[in-house]
């Protein structure tokens, strides 16, 4: 990784990836109108604080992703690149699971959601190591860390806000199931 990054305009860039990581709301918004109003809400006081900071980040990476290229050759792209698409069929896994949960007010506990109440930052934080390895960027990690941390943090007030519009329904859930993919629930 070099300590200044590099600016390219590309087919091969990361922007690819993140173009990915956005395109699910729209559909989702054309399949499921729901689910997207019940994203975009925020329920808590954490929730609205860090919504604002969490999009302007996340505006401000596609923005660098479009100049970003990866480091095709390297050996920086044949380990970044399968780390991104493992994140990337997980993230598509979790948009699955929103798309086909037949019921409108439950909690989704099929498809990836059986193994983690949290998959879609999981999958996310996933698949933005494996761009800022695959583009050997120290700033798109840095970027990752930031956006993972602040996700992370909106993870508990979700929680609560799912307990008390599933109740019980959430409870069992949580407590069957692992907040994180491949952290055992404690």
């Amino acid at each position: 990784m070099s300590l200044v990054p590099a600016f390219e305009i590309g087919i091969w860039n990361a922007w690819i990836f993140m173009l990915y990581h956005f395109l699910p709301i729209p559909l989702l918004w054309l399949v499921r109108r729901s689910i997207v109003r019940e994203i975009e809400s925020p329920h808590s006081d954490i929730e609205k604080r860090l919504y604002p900071y969490i999009t302007i980040l996340w505006l401000l990476a596609l923005i660098y992703s479009v100049f970003l290229p990866f480091r095709l050759g390297t050996i920086w792209l044949y380990v970044g690149l399968p780390v991104a698409m493992v994140g990337l069929i997980g993230y598509t896994l979790v948009v699955a699971s929103w798309i086909t949960n037949p019921m409108e007010n439950k909690p989704i506990i099929r498809g990836i959601y059986r193994y983690s109440r949290h998959p879609f930052y999981v999958f996310q934080m996933i698949m933005l190591i494996g761009i800022g390895v695959a583009s050997a960027s120290w700033v798109f990690m840095l970027f990752t860390i930031i956006y993972s941390v602040l996700h992370f943090i909106i993870a508990i007030p979700e929680e609560r806000q799912c307990l008390e519009k599933y109740g019980d329904t959430y409870r069992e859930y949580m407590n069957r199931t692992p907040r994180w993919i491949g952290i055992p629930k404690s």
